[in-house]
C-alpha cells in the first residue's frame, strides 16, 4: 500500500502554474433539505465525438440528433472542419441545442493546426484522419494536455507508415505528415493507459488500404466498455470488427456508411446528480435513460445500490432514492474510471471505510485524478489513502475550504457534491465543467430549487 504524501496545496497537478486561490471561486450550495428533482441531461460526449469522426469518414452526409454542445465536442467539430469536413448546425428537437449535418469531403486536407484543448478524444481520434489527409497537420492543446500520454498514438501511426514528427517527446505538440492514404495492416500497441488508443485506430481502420489487425500487448486494458461503444458505432455503419481473442481486433477495408444518429444522454454526467440523492437523503430521477447502452454510466445502477440507495428504472426514467445511510463500499472501477471522482466524493460522506480500485489509469486523465482527489479531500479534513491502483477513504469530519478543480470537470463536480453536505466548500474553477456539461451550474441550482412538495 502507498500512503499518500500529498496534501493540498503540496500536490500540484498543474505544475508550477496552479492557482492557490481565486476571487472567482464558486461557493458550492449546501442542501437545506432532501432534494427531490427530475433532471434531463445533454448528449453523451463519448458518443458525440465518435459519431462525428465516423460521419467525417462516411460515404455521404450524416445527421447527429441531440448531440452534445460542450468544449470537447466543439473542439472536435473545429478539428474536423480544419480537415475540410463540412459541419452545419440544423434545427432539431433537443432541449440543449441544434442538430448537426456532417458532409465528408471528397478528400481530407491537412496543412492546418488543430487545438485539442484537454480533449483526449480529439488528440487520439483525429491523428489517424490527419494521416489520411493531404499535407501536414499539427496537434497541440492546453498546457496540461502536453502531459497526457500520447506516445502510443504516435508510435502506432509510425508503425502504419505515417510520418509523425514529435521531436522525440512522445507528447503534444506533434505533426502528422499526411499523404492521403494509410496502408494499414498488422500492428501491436500498449493501450494500458487509455482505451482511446484502441478506439482512435478502430474508428479510421476501414479507410486504411489493408484494413487493420490490432493487438494490445499491455498487462491490462482499462475502460473496455468504451471500446465496445466504438465497435457498436462502427457496426451501425456497416463495419464489422472481429475480435479473435481478448485484446485483438481485425477490421477490413471498406466504406463507412452515412447514417442519421440519435445521441443518448450522457450517463456519466448523471453521476453527481444521482449521488446528490444519497448525500441529501432525497430522490433524483434522470430522464431519457436508455434501455440498452455501452456507456459506462449505466453501471451507476449497481454502484449507487452498493452505497445503500434504492435504484429503479421504469421506462426511460432512472430514479435513485436515498437509503437510511451512505454505506462504505469496495468497488472495482476498472471499466468505469470516469465515475471514480463522483463515487470517491460520495465515499467521503459514508458511515464506513471505502476502497475504490482498478483506477490507476485515471492518473493520466485531464489531471492525475488520484493525487488530486487525495489532496483535495485531505485539504477539507478528510482521510484519503492513496493505493497502488486506487484510493481508500476513512470516515472523518469534513470542513469547508477551497477545492481545486485542476481544470478537470469531474474533479470540479466532485467538489460540488461534497459541498451539498459540507458548508463553505468553494470550487476554484467550476467553469471547467464546460468540457462536457456547460449547463452544470444551472442544472445543479435547479436540483436544489425549493418545491412546494416532493416530486416522489
Amino acid at each position: 500500500m502507498l500512503i499518500s504524501k500529498y496534501s493540498a496545496p503540496e500536490f500540484n497537478p498543474y505544475g508550477d502554474d496552479s492557482p492557490e486561490g481565486t476571487d472567482d471561486a464558486w461557493s458550492a450550495p449546501t442542501a437545506a433539505s432532501p432534494v427531490s428533482a427530475v433532471v434531463s441531461l445533454p448528449g453523451s460526449k463519448s458518443l458525440t465525438n465518435r459519431e462525428l469522426v465516423l460521419a467525417a469518414l462516411a460515404d455521404g452526409p450524416s445527421v447527429l440528433r441531440s448531440p452534445l454542445w460542450s468544449r470537447d465536442s466543439e473542439l472536435m467539430i473545429e478539428a474536423l472542419r480544419s480537415l475540410d469536413v463540412v459541419i452545419e448546425k440544423i434545427p432539431g428537437d433537443g432541449a440543449f441545442g441544434d442538430d448537426l449535418r456532417i458532409t465528408p469531403p471528397a478528400e481530407l486536407a491537412g496543412s492546418t493546426t488543430i487545438d485539442c484543448g484537454l480533449a483526449g478524444t480529439v488528440m487520439r481520434f483525429v491523428p489517424p484522419l490527419a494521416g489520411l489527409a493531404l499535407g501536414p497537420t499539427t496537434f497541440d492543446g492546453d498546457e496540461y494536455a502536453r502531459k497526457r500520454p500520447m506516445s502510443t498514438t504516435i508510435t502506432s501511426l509510425r508503425a502504419l507508415g505515417v510520418d509523425v514528427n514529435d521531436d522525440r517527446s512522445g507528447s503534444l505538440p506533434f505533426t502528422v505528415h499526411g499523404t492521403g492514404t494509410i496502408v494499414g495492416g498488422e500492428i501491436e500497441i500498449d493501450a494500458s493507459s487509455s482505451s482511446q488508443f484502441v478506439s482512435g485506430l478502430l474508428l479510421s481502420a476501414a479507410r486504411f488500404e489493408d484494413g487493420l489487425h490490432l493487438r494490445h500487448t499491455g498487462e491490462r486494458l482499462p475502460s473496455l466498455p468504451h471500446i465496445d461503444m466504438t465497435i457498436q458505432a462502427l457496426a451501425a455503419r456497416g463495419i464489422v470488427v472481429e475480435s479473435p481473442t481478448v485484446g485483438e481486433w481485425v477490421v477490413d477495408h471498406g466504406p463507412i456508411a452515412a447514417r442519421d444518429v440519435d445521441i443518448e444522454p450522457d450517463l456519466s454526467n448523471a453521476a453527481p446528480f444521482l449521488a446528490a440523492a444519497l448525500v441529501t437523503g432525497g430522490a433524483v430521477a434522470i430522464t431519457g435513460w436508455p434501455t440498452s447502452t455501452t456507456q459506462v454510466g449505466a453501471t451507476l445502477i449497481e454502484h449507487l445500490a452498493a452505497f445503500g440507495a434504492d435504484v429503479e428504472l421504469v421506462g426511460d426514467r432512472l430514479t435513485v432514492t436515498a437509503g437510511e445511510s451512505i454505506r462504505g463500499v469496495e468497488l472495482d472501477l476498472s471499466e468505469g474510471g470516469e465515475l471514480a471522482p463522483t463515487l470517491i466524493a460520495l465515499a467521503t460522506l459514508a458511515d464506513g471505510p471505502s476502497e475504490i480500485t482498478g483506477i490507476g489509469h485515471i492518473r493520466h486523465h485531464e489531471t492525475d485524478r488520484i493525487a488530486a482527489l487525495v489532496a483535495e479531500i485531505t485539504g477539507l479534513g478528510g482521510t484519503a489513502i492513496e493505493l497502488e491502483d486506487g484510493i481508500r477513504i476513512e470516515p472523518a469530519p469534513l470542513h469547508g475550504g477551497l477545492w481545486h478543480a485542476y481544470a478537470d470537470h469531474r474533479i470540479a463536480t466532485a467538489g460540488a457534491l461534497i459541498g451539498l453536505a459540507v458548508e463553505g466548500v468553494e470550487v476554484d474553477d467550476i467553469q471547467s465543467t464546460s468540457k462536457t456539461l456547460p449547463q452544470f451550474v444551472d442544472l445543479w441550482n435547479g436540483l436544489l430549487a425549493p418545491r412546494p412538495e416532493p416530486l416522489f
